[in-house]
């Protein structure tokens, strides 16, 4: 039987940067109710509490693991959310990266001619680059780099400028960089140690399980993988996971 059921959150629970809807937050709390949950995105918590926190009825919360910036954060909930360690850049590495960024993009020939909203975003454990800006409409997301082709590119020049950090693609336009090591993997180990389940009995789900998707990482940590398309097929395995549960407590 499996004791935990690991989400990313964009592309997997929600469109980017959108809210969960009422069947996901419907099907989340049933969830929560048969098994431990927790969600590992590259987004911050603020991004967390807009997307699913506020659209969740609050039940069962305690049953829920919060991992921002790819589990550079985790917050578990106990009348309120409690933060039980934050990594956090050093000022030196964060200078560092963003030039990094922002050499790459240029010379990429990738840089958008309209934003909406600052393209690099420190999040104190990760910086991200949003093509777009953190509040670019969905549909121009979906359509700036649809095939991750322009986004590769950008990666392969930050591997070699950045060889002592990790980077990551991550949602529609997004590129993440953490410290080495920290990724999927590394929040999935860290939900291990803190919650005392063995890999073994978790499940992660994912829309970047692809060689290079921020999701990747969770494939050999020894978690049973489930790529999906969108926040829909999502549903459904959600709906699956709680039957069996279901079934298994009967």
């Amino acid at each position: 039987m499996k004791a935990l059921v690991v989400f990313d959150l964009d592309g997997t629970l929600a469109p980017s940067k959108s809210a969960i809807d009422a069947e996901m937050a419907t099907l989340l709390t049933a969830l929560l109710r048969v098994v431990k949950v927790a969600i590992i995105s590259g987004g911050a918590l603020p991004q967390f509490e807009k997307q699913v926190l506020v659209e969740l009825p609050g039940k069962h919360l305690e049953s829920l693991s919060l991992l921002p910036t790819c589990g550079t954060q985790f917050f578990q909930y106990e009348n309120s959310w409690h933060k039980l360690y934050s990594e956090d850049f050093t000022e030196t590495q964060k200078q560092k990266i963003i030039a990094a960024l922002t050499k790459a993009v240029a010379s990429s020939g990738f840089q958008a001619t309209k934003t909406w909203g600052k393209p690099i975003e420190d999040r104190g454990s990760q910086i991200t680059y949003s093509a777009l800006g953190q509040q670019a409409p969905l549909e121009e997301k979906k359509s700036w780099d649809p095939d991750f082709a322009k986004r590769k590119k950008i990666k392969a020049t930050l591997d070699k400028a950045l060889p002592e950090f990790s980077v990551r693609l991550g949602g529609s336009t997004s590129i993440d960089i953490t410290l080495p090591g920290i990724d999927k993997a590394y929040g999935i180990r860290k939900l291990r140690d803190i919650l005392g389940i063995p890999i073994q009995e978790m499940i992660y789900v994912g829309d970047a399980l692809f060689p290079g998707g921020n999701d990747a990482p969770a494939r050999g940590t020894g978690a049973a993988c489930i790529q999906v398309r969108d926040p829909n097929e999502t549903k459904r395995v959600i709906e699956a996971i709680v039957d069996c549960l279901d079934g298994d407590s009967k």
